[in-house]
């Protein structure tokens, strides 16, 4: 039997606190707990873990996951350049650029939910303006979010496809 998906909630920018293994480099464990992570961005592009994960093999010095993105992916902080990343899959080797920090992260998360809805159900003449002016949005608060294969990048280019039409009541 087919079932539907859950509703989704309601996009709204808050932040969680994790924990921290003791093989988390203390910096990085103190930037988490001060600064906690976004709860979510729109849909499930993006979720916190429960507690934050070394992965080594993955970068110069390994990479701290703190969330997931999709079915496979992980969002993490790369231990050696401080950058927010994205790994496709749990075995990639290949870290995507997200932003330049965490701090920078929280402030695309926060300003791309302040911009939802990116359009109404079958405005198709909306899709492509509202995508540049979502790609506007986070080059503004970090010129390098669009990197290539990059999270935001992805984003906005579903939203360009017609994802993440308003659902709000």
């Amino acid at each position: 039997m087919i079932r539907d998906l859950p509703p989704l909630p309601s996009p709204q920018y808050a932040l969680v606190c994790i924990g921290c293994s003791a093989d988390i480099p203390d910096e990085i464990a103190g930037d988490l707990r001060q600064m906690g992570i976004p709860a979510g961005v729109i849909g499930y592009e993006y979720q916190p873990l429960s507690d934050a994960a070394l992965l080594d093999g993955i970068g110069e010095s390994g990479l701290v996951v703190f969330g997931t993105s999709g079915l496979f992916g992980r969002l993490g902080i790369d231990v050696a350049s401080r950058r927010v990343v994205h790994v496709p899959t749990p075995e990639s080797a290949t870290a995507n650029h997200v932003n330049r920090d965490l701090g920078i992260f929280h402030e695309c998360v926060a300003a791309t939910i302040a911009r939802f809805p990116f359009h109404e159900e079958g405005e198709e003449e909306r899709f492509q303006v509202a995508a540049d002016e979502l790609r506007e949005l986070v080059t503004t608060l970090d010129d390098t979010a669009l990197a290539h294969n990059g999270f935001w990048e992805t984003l906005c280019d579903d939203v360009e496809m017609g994802d993440y039409a308003n659902w709000r009541d």
